[in-house]
Formats: C-alpha cells, sequence, structure tokens
C-alpha cells in the first residue's frame, strides 16, 4: 500500500501538502506580512552594494572625484547597516511566528490524538504517536519559522540581482545565466533522490521510537527472562538501519553541495574571461567588471540558500505527511449533535442483545448479551478469561462502540449521551493502576481545580488510604515517580479508590480491583465500599468472593453469552457453570479468608 502512496507524492502531493503546511501561518498572516515586506526590502539591499560600487569605481575614483565617492561611501555604509537591521529583526519575527505555528501543530495533534477511540490506541504503537507529537512536528520548524519567507525573499533576490546585471552589461548577465540549466537538472536530481530518503529516514526514527518505548516500559520482562542480548540484538538491527538511511542521505548531499559550488565557480571564471577580454578591448568599464563578480558571487547564494530549503522541505515533507496521516485517521467515537440533557444518573442500566467484536468481523467477544441493573443494585460479573467481563466495563462507558443491539443508561442509548458527561458520573477502578509522575494529590485530583484539599483528606480518611499517605515523606505532597514506582501495588490500589471518590460518581465500576492487594488492604478496602456503594449502582468484575457473594445480582458468562444471573445462593442452587467455578476457585478462596 506505500507505494502508490509514494508515487502520488512524487507527482503532485508536494503542493498540496505545502499548502496545508502553510495554512498553520493564516492565524498570524498579518505578521508574516510584515516580514515579507522586510525580507524584500533586504533582499533589493544586496544587490544594491555592488552597483553602489560601480558607480563609486566608474564615475568618482576613475575621474578622481574624491567628494562624490564620500558620498557613495556614505550610502555603502546607510544600506549595510540597514540590511543588518532588517536581517536580525526578519529573524527573529520569523522565528517567533514558526514557533507560534508550531506550538499550534502540536497542539492540535495532541488534541486530535486524545479524542480517539480506544480502537485507534489499540492498532497504533505509542512510540510512533510520540514521533509524531515530537520529531515530525519538530520537522516542521524551519519551513514555518523563516521557510516560506526566506524562499519568497531568495527568489526576488534572484530577481533584482538578474535585472541589476541586465541593466549593466547583456552579454555578462547571459555568460552568468547560462549555467541555469545544469544548476535546474543537478537540483531536480537532487529533489528525486532526497525525498524518497527523507521519508525513509522518518519511518526509521518511529520504528525506533517504538521499540524504545515498548521495551523500557517492558524492562522487567525483558530482565526476568533474560532476554537482554536478544533485545539488544534486536535493537541493533533497528538502529543499523535507521544508520545506514541517515548516511545514504549524506551521501546525497555529499554531491550536492560540491556540484553546486563547482556550477558557481564556473561561472564566475567565464565572467571574468569574458569581461576580462571585453575590459582590455575598451568595451568594459573596470567598475562593471568588479560589479559583475560581485553579483555571479551574490546570484548563486540565494541559489544554496534555496537548495538549503528545499533540502528542510524535503524533510518538512516526509514529516508533514506522517503527521496528516494521523490527522485525517479519525477513529473517534461520533457524539450527538443534540445530547441528552442530565445533571445526575440515577443508575439504572440496561444492556439489549449487545453483539461486539474488536475486530469489526464476526469474531463476536459478546453474542447477544442482554441484562438489567436496578439503581442502586450491587451486580458482579464472573467468568473464565476471556468471557467478556471487561468488555462489558469498555462497552459501558464507550470506549469502544457495539456492532449491535443498545445499551441505555436511565432508559437513554449511550450514544445520545456525550461522553464527557457520561464518563464523569461513572467511577472506573481498574486493576492495574496508572499513576502519572507527581505529587500524591495531583494523582487524586488530576489538576481538577474544583476538588479542594480538604475534600481530598476526607476522601482519603473514608477509604482508610490517609495512614499510609502521612506516613510518605512529604504526605501528599510526595512524589509517586513515574507509574507510582515509589509505592506498592496495593497503595496505588488505595489511591485509585481516593480518585474515584473525590469525584463523587453515579455509578461505580470496579475492575477486578482489588485482586492483587494482601487480605488486609481488602478487608480495609471492602468497609470502606460499604459507605461508598451505598446508594450507588455498581457493577463489579471480581475473582475474590468477598467482593461478589453479597452483590444483589451475579451475572455468570461464558464465551461471550450471558449464561446464568440470579444471587450467589440461588445460583449456587441452580447448579451449572457458577457452580463449577465456586468449586474450582471460590471455595478454596473463602477457606483462606475464613482462616
Amino acid at each position: 500500500m506505500a507505494a502508490p502512496e509514494n508515487t502520488r507524492a512524487e507527482k503532485g502531493i508536494d503542493m498540496r501538502l505545502l499548502r496545508r503546511i502553510v495554512s498553520f501561518l493564516m492565524p498570524y498572516k498579518g505578521w508574516v506580512l510584515l516580514a515579507f515586506v522586510l525580507v524584500m526590502t533586504a533582499a533589493f539591499l544586496g544587490p544594491l552594494r555592488p552597483k553602489l560600487i560601480q558607480l563609486a569605481i566608474d564615475d568618482h575614483i576613475v575621474p578622481g572625484d574624491l567628494a562624490g565617492m564620500k558620498g557613495i561611501i556614505l550610502l555603502l555604509v546607510g544600506a549595510l547597516c540597514l540590511e543588518g537591521a532588517l536581517g536580525f529583526t526578519n529573524a527573529y519575527l520569523t522565528q517567533w511566528i514558526g514557533q507560534q505555528a508550531i506550538y499550534d501543530v502540536r497542539v492540535k495533534v495532541y488534541r486530535h490524538i486524545q479524542r480517539q477511540g480506544l480502537r485507534f490506541f489499540d492498532r497504533t504503537p505509542i512510540g510512533r504517536l510520540i514521533t509524531r507529537t515530537t520529531s515530525d512536528v519538530e520537522a516542521l520548524s524551519d519551513v514555518l519559522s523563516a521557510g516560506v519567507v526566506v524562499i519568497i525573499g531568495d527568489l526576488f533576490r534572484l530577481i533584482f540581482i538578474t535585472a541589476f546585471m541586465l541593466s549593466l552589461d547583456l552579454v555578462l548577465a547571459l555568460v552568468t545565466l547560462c549555467v541555469m540549466p545544469l544548476m535546474i537538472w543537478v537540483t531536480f536530481w537532487f529533489k528525486r533522490k532526497v525525498r524518497g530518503q527523507y521519508r525513509e529516514t522518518r519511518k526509521q526514527v518511529a520504528r525506533l521510537n517504538a521499540f524504545l518505548q515498548e521495551h523500557v516500559t517492558g524492562m522487567s520482562i525483558v530482565q526476568l527472562f533474560n532476554r537482554e542480548e536478544e533485545e539488544r540484538r534486536r535493537f541493533m538491527g533497528i538502529n543499523d538501519e535507521h544508520r545506514v538511511a541517515q548516511i545514504k542521505t549524506v551521501f546525497y548531499y555529499a554531491l550536492f553541495w560540491p556540484a553546486v559550488d563547482i556550477i558557481a565557480s564556473t561561472a564566475i571564471g567565464l565572467v571574468v574571461w569574458t569581461g576580462g577580454v571585453k575590459a582590455l578591448s575598451g568595451t568594459l568599464t573596470v567598475g562593471v567588471l568588479i560589479a559583475f563578480v560581485q553579483y555571479a558571487r551574490q546570484f548563486f547564494e540565494p541559489i544554496r540558500n534555496l537548495s538549503d530549503q528545499f533540502n528542510t522541505l524535503q524533510g518538512a515533507m516526509a514529516g508533514a505527511e506522517r503527521i496528516f496521516g494521523v490527522l485525517d485517521n479519525d477513529r473517534s467515537l461520533p457524539e450527538p449533535q443534540v445530547a441528552a440533557n442530565f445533571r445526575r444518573l440515577d443508575g439504572h442500566i440496561e444492556f439489549r442483545n449487545v453483539w461486539f467484536s474488536y475486530d469489526d468481523e464476526e469474531n463476536w467477544v459478546l453474542r447477544d448479551v442482554s441484562f438489567t441493573i436496578e439503581p442502586g443494585h450491587n451486580v458482579a460479573v464472573v467468568g473464565a478469561t476471556g468471557s467478556g467481563k471487561t468488555t462489558i466495563i469498555n462497552l459501558l462507558l464507550r470506549f469502544y462502540d457495539i456492532q449491535k443491539g443498545s445499551i441505555l443508561v436511565d432508559g437513554v442509548d449511550i450514544r445520545e449521551y456525550r461522553l464527557q458527561s457520561l464518563r464523569r458520573r461513572i467511577g472506573l477502578v481498574l486493576q492495574d493502576v496508572f499513576l502519572f509522575s507527581g505529587s500524591v494529590e495531583r494523582n487524586i485530583t488530576l489538576m481538577d481545580p474544583a476538588i479542594d484539599h480538604d475534600r481530598v483528606r476526607e476522601a482519603a480518611r473514608v477509604i482508610g488510604a490517609d495512614r499510609f499517605i502521612k506516613q510518605l515523606p512529604d504526605g501528599y505532597a510526595h512524589n509517586v515517580r513515574e507509574r507510582g514506582a515509589s509505592l506498592s501495588h496495593g497503595q496505588r490500589q488505595l489511591l485509585s479508590f481516593v480518585r474515584v471518590l473525590v469525584y463523587d460518581p453515579d455509578v461505580l465500576v470496579l475492575d477486578e480491583a482489588t485482586s492483587s492487594v494482601d487480605t488486609e488492604t481488602e478487608h480495609a478496602i471492602q468497609v470502606a465500599l460499604d459507605t461508598l456503594l451505598e446508594g450507588r449502582t455498581s457493577l463489579v468484575v471480581a475473582h475474590r468472593l468477598s467482593t461478589i457473594r453479597h452483590a444483589d445480582t451475579i451475572l455468570v458468562l461464558h464465551k461471550g453469552v450471558l449464561w446464568q444471573q440470579g444471587t450467589h445462593e440461588e445460583l449456587l442452587t441452580e447448579g451449572g457453570l457458577y457452580r463449577t467455578l465456586y468449586e474450582l476457585q471460590y471455595r478454596e478462596q473463602e477457606h483462606r479468608t475464613a482462616a
């Protein structure tokens, strides 16, 4: 699939991509226009200097007019000072514009990633998304800061230089321009080679970042199974492919820049030869010859700059293709145009003939599942691994959309609620707790200004987490480090309960939330849950008997089918799958708990 895309890019996608890149400058079009005026003025002042030198030599030095020469010198100094001031102002202004635009691009990419459904993240490596948001966006920096303005400035400088040369001597102007066909051919050859190589380089950078992100995160598994050498060899292979891609790019640069210098030197040599012959024959003044040598040098300086900007543009194009590839791949869940209004949820939940598959094929994870949870009731979901327990939670929180059937909350299809409004009223506690680097309080409040410190302390007291928090070196200001590395699993689990409690949800969802804590911690959590669950609808996925035996209803799933439902005693009396699970797993656990 990649080849056709590359072909389209070579045939004409460049301008489309460039227009999309430049569109990020539109909010700053007034500043961009000012930068254009400044760079165009500077573009005129540069070619003006050789003309002033020619006038000084031919009209004042040769005739011996000292007073007139002083006037020309003052004009030269003024032009140089003004050109320097314009250069400083323009450099600062264009960089300021570019950084503002880069900020906007990065925010837009990050917001787009935030809006995506979990199906998007299931299919996209995290390292690749990090590359898109960091180095791929950074590849646009030079184009958005100085690229467009400098390109236009250099084009006008070429026009001004050509105009001055034609006004001085037509023959020498044509001699200078005669090497342009060769220069154009070299430039297009370089473009053809470098464009594909830039794309390959960005691809290898993404692979490298994805590998590092995944394996640094999973370093404990690598070390546990003694796979350091094997993973090092894999890293060396990916790193080597990145090195080869970079060296190929350097190879084309190493050919291109000397070729440009040789062509420029050839043009200057032709100008000196032709101009010298004309000067010896008396048909050309010394001032014009000296001016033309300077013009020949100046003429190829913007061409070199344009080539350099073109190289930058190639890198930006490669990065832009990947950035816009993310922006154009919208897997966000649809929001209703007119959303259902509510302040709080009663907690009446109904799954009605729900069918769901993660891969949009016939590999159904849930098959025609129907059940009802009454407001304030505690419902538990049990079943073997892969039966669809966690999927029910994912669908209730609308992390994924179902293919068939409907899910109703308070009699309204959840697709008619706004995602933020729905999820704000449902609290979720997972088995694998994620904590951000930062203070304990920041991880509880998630920087919500509506949650004050007293509310955090009260929630921690209710859950029973305040005892271990007070023992931390800095209490609630203690830095838990990345993923909560400085806390035990049980402590992280307690913090997740506090985090849910401070948001005061109407519906509470527990996904095996106490399966990885010790018996004492589980008892403390269970005591807190009795208070937390009061008046709230709750859905519990658990393996421990203590969290499900007193549930109002227990749902038994098997291979995506709702096999049984009832209370603990009813299901034991009924027999079947639940009794089998109980006898195999829960009875032993009950004996351990009792002991």
